[in-house]
């Protein structure tokens, strides 16, 4: 089982990261909390504990986590201590920078899906 819990559904990951996923098992999404950037430490280890939890209800899974800093640091940190592997997803960053026609900077950015890495 390979539990997606980012805000990147798995219906807009390109088909090389979907392959690599699938590798590990079933592809489910498990989309991830809108956390404040005002949660306090007992708000954010709530959210842990419960996403610790839904995790928990999956056989054998491997945790795809990328999110929020805080959240994401205790949840993996809590999901490893429990045997449960954590991986992210590692990507190389184009940019295109131009003009557009009316004179204004505009910057592109495209991302290639490089792997995945354990935490």
């Amino acid at each position: 089982m390979f539990i997606n819990l980012s805000n990147h559904a798995l219906q807009n990951w390109s088909l090389k990261q979907k392959e690599e996923a699938v590798k590990y098992g079933e592809l489910i999404d498990l989309p991830f909390p809108n956390i404040s950037p005002y949660a306090d430490s007992v708000e954010i280890d709530r959210l842990v504990e419960k996403y610790f939890n839904k995790v928990l209800e999956y056989h054998n899974p491997v945790v795809m986590l990328q999110g929020e800093f805080i959240f994401t640091f205790r949840l993996a940190t809590k999901l490893k201590a429990a045997g449960i592997k954590v991986v992210a997803g590692r990507r190389e960053r184009i940019v295109v920078e131009s003009v557009n026609s009316e004179g204004i900077p505009v910057k592109k950015s495209e991302f290639h899906f490089a792997g995945f890495m354990e935490y």
